[in-house]
């Protein structure tokens, strides 16, 4: 990798913490804390939230007709979320244990906790609930697949990838056949370090 990536790499990581900081000064504002994972909410804050709660009846009567209809399809969904979550944990505990590839953390990638609001309704939480879990199994399996992209095939496509994975910019140039050899084990050498 060249000079010119690493210090875009670290710009990209500052950024990163510099939105992380931001949400924690939210988190201030929002009055709550984050106690061994937990979501702890001041009580007037809580109470706040209470008020703001829309009942389920309301709630349905002003929902747009098209997006009840849809409910369904959208969440048949579901069943190919959770066969994708199985099949690729199944194929990480297999695969990456023989190739020596440190394990994605699923806890990592899927975070439900927003059905933990006072402000929703029990319709809004399952949503969260559901919108929580399939986002978090697409970043969890987006993992799993860059770690095997790095460990297998790290090469750049010939042309632009839009918000390509974290292991992506350390991939060989498209062509370089020269380095090809060097790079694919100095790729795996950092998958297998957890890098």
């Amino acid at each position: 990798m060249t000079a010119r990536i690493d210090e875009l790499m670290a710009r990209i990581e500052a950024l990163y913490d510099e939105i992380e900081n931001e949400i924690a000064e939210r988190r201030q504002r929002m009055r709550y804390r984050l106690e061994r994972g937990k979501v702890r909410f001041e009580t007037e804050a809580l109470r706040q939230q209470r008020e703001w709660r829309e009942g389920l009846a309301s709630f349905l009567s002003r929902a747009n007709p098209w997006h009840i209809l849809t409910a369904p399809v959208i969440y048949s969904l579901i069943l190919p979320f959770v066969l994708l979550d199985v099949w690729v944990s199944l194929y990480q505990a297999i695969c990456f244990r023989a190739y020596g590839i440190p394990r994605v953390r699923r806890s990592e990638h899927i975070h439900i906790d927003r059905h933990m609001l006072a402000y929703l309704n029990a319709l809004q939480k399952l949503n969260c609930v559901y919108c929580g879990y399939c986002n978090g199994v697409i970043g969890y399996v987006r993992e799993v697949a860059a770690r095997t992209e790095a460990f297998w095939c790290p090469i750049k496509h010939a042309g632009p990838v839009r918000q390509p994975h974290g292991h992506y910019a350390q991939f060989m140039d498209y062509g370089d056949g020269a380095r090809f050899r060097e790079g694919l084990n100095a790729s795996r050498d950092r998958v297998t370090r957890g890098e």
